[in-house]
């Protein structure tokens, strides 16, 4: 059975998210299964929330009775056939379509890890939701912004920052044991490095984003530098926003810095977890390096690594890991390039 799980997860995931993958492929064994399953979980609200043909009213009620079912208060799940008719992505609509065959497998685990995972995805759905709610009456024509930092840094905790603090719960279940001080200190750069992954995603995302009448950067920092969401839609506007969006890159690469930290903490004889953490992070400073050479209002820079770049950065991490020093040394390389 197990056997059986991993590999309906792995197919799944691989179809769904080609990096989140990689990073899945290099789990220590102990923990992969569950972290595979708590992603794909998540994914599969994802994209049921990110189903722009179906309406809000619609995606809502099938988040709410997801999470109904992910957390035992109803044992059926919700219909996604719709759901999985509307998607552009084959991949996407065979996981709505299967979405039956992931969350059976939530209950081969112990009872500890279910509790984690259904606790990580009912802080994810709660951002999920909250985000469809906000921008319920948002399109083309009509932009809403969040209001403040405090909401942008909820969002970032509740769809990824909570992400971390999953990571670092099943690991302490399996792997290994730390302190009481040290165990506090790596759940808060675990925290920050989902954060610092979900920054980047808003900061690339932004052109498109907009197109869609969405506007994570908060409404009242606009406006300390006169500016409304409506302007990012000019690409003449980058010279006014330029401040606001170097200042979110750096707290990008200060989130990453919790990150290295966060990998520097891990037990030296953690291989697969320390190599699996550390690939995100060299991928995620080497985005932002992306982003800060590109107008990102112009809509046509969509900023991806290619996957041969994606392919060294693999190697790069693997030959890293031999010592911490290497580790430091290759993190420093793609921050400070």
């Amino acid at each position: 059975m197990a056997n059986l799980m991993q590999k309906n997860i792995d197919l799944l995931l691989k179809g769904t998210s080609r990096s989140f993958y990689l990073t899945l492929k290099a789990l220590p064994s102990k923990v992969r299964s569950q972290i595979g399953l708590g992603y794909l979980l998540a994914r599969i609200s994802d994209t049921i929330a990110d189903s722009i043909k179906g309406s809000t009213s619609q995606r809502l009620e099938a988040l709410e009775q997801y999470n109904d079912r992910i957390q035992k208060r109803s044992k059926t799940l919700p219909k996604l056939t719709n759901l999985a008719q509307l998607q552009h992505n084959p991949a996407e609509a065979e996981l709505l379509e299967k979405a039956s065959i992931p969350v059976s497998y939530l209950e081969e685990f112990s009872n500890t890890d279910q509790q984690y995972i259904r606790r990580v995805l009912d802080t994810i759905i709660s951002g999920q939701t909250l985000d469809l709610q906000r921008f319920a009456y948002a399109n083309a024509n009509t932009i809403i912004s969040l209001n403040t930092e405090d909401e942008l840094d909820d969002y970032t905790y509740r769809v990824a920052g909570c992400v971390g603090e999953f990571w670092t719960h099943i690991s302490l279940n399996h792997l290994f044991e730390v302190d009481a001080a040290k165990e506090a200190q790596l759940f808060e750069n675990a925290v920050l490095f989902g954060k610092a992954l979900q920054l980047i995603n808003i900061l690339r995302d932004l052109p498109e984003d907009l197109r869609a009448g969405r506007c994570y950067i908060p409404g009242t920092v606009l406006s300390e530098h006169n500016l409304k969401p409506t302007d990012l839609l000019e690409q003449e506007t980058m010279d006014r926003f330029q401040p606001i969006y170097t200042s979110y890159l750096k707290k990008t690469v200060d989130y990453f810095e919790a990150a290295a930290s966060y990998i520097d903490m891990l037990p030296f004889s953690q291989f697969r977890m320390r190599g699996a953490c550390t690939l995100p992070v060299v991928i995620g400073l080497k985005t932002v390096r992306l982003l800060q050479q590109e107008n990102i209002l112009k809509n046509e820079n969509r900023i991806k690594i290619s996957r041969p770049e994606v392919k060294l950065m693999m190697r790069q991490s693997a030959l890293a890991l031999t010592s911490r020093k290497r580790t430091k040394k290759l993190i420093a390389l793609y921050r400070d390039a």
